[in-house]
């Protein structure tokens, strides 16, 4: 259990934070990067959230425990350590991902195929999901440079994949079911 009884601790002062097994590294640190997107994609799942109802808010709250589940697995290095560590640390599943797939699949079924690129926007809510969209594809992108550094779990890379195609879909699903997508137009201001 967490208990967080004093906010400031001051041992971050230096420039530097602890990771999940103790180690101390720089705020700038690749593994701090890719966890601290995550934190800030999760806050922009909250404000997508207080805009969507039924499933889809639904489907939003398991994906911001998901996201906290993500932060956790990032921010807990040396995966080959796991079994020797006082607590199973916690790691994403393939099980999260499929969930998502599933969740595509379904969203995905009521729509029309696109014929064009779509602009961000929209209702409210799409466009509150295209940018946790973009941002889940920056977290994707420094997870990915993280993995040419050290050792990181795949399945936390595939997932950041995956979600930002969820964000994609059900955005189409808050514009009416993709009636209201704004289509890009190429060239259209020449």
């Amino acid at each position: 259990m967490v208990v967080l009884n004093k906010i400031y601790t001051r041992t971050g002062d230096d420039g530097k934070t602890a990771l999940g097994n103790g180690d101390r590294v720089a705020k700038y640190a690749g593994r701090v990067a890719a966890y601290g997107t995550v934190d800030e994609l999760n806050a922009f799942v909250g404000v997508a959230r207080s805009e969507a109802e039924g499933e889809t808010e639904t489907a939003l709250a398991r994906i911001q425990n998901d996201l906290f589940d993500l932060g956790a697995d990032f921010c807990r290095p040396d995966m080959e350590k796991d079994a020797e560590a006082d607590y199973p640390p916690l790691r994403m599943v393939q099980a999260q991902i499929d969930r998502l797939e599933a969740e595509i699949d379904s969203m995905n079924a009521a729509l029309e195929p696109l014929r064009s690129f779509i602009l961000p926007g929209g209702s409210r809510l799409a466009a509150q999901l295209h940018v946790c969209r973009t941002v889940a594809r920056r977290a994707e992108r420094l997870a990915v440079e993280l993995t040419n550094m050290e050792p990181v779990n795949a399945v936390a890379v595939k997932y950041l994949n995956r979600l930002s195609d969820w964000f994609f879909v059900a955005a189409r699903c808050a514009n009416d079911n993709g009636k209201a997508d704004i289509l890009w137009v190429p060239g259209a201001n020449r």
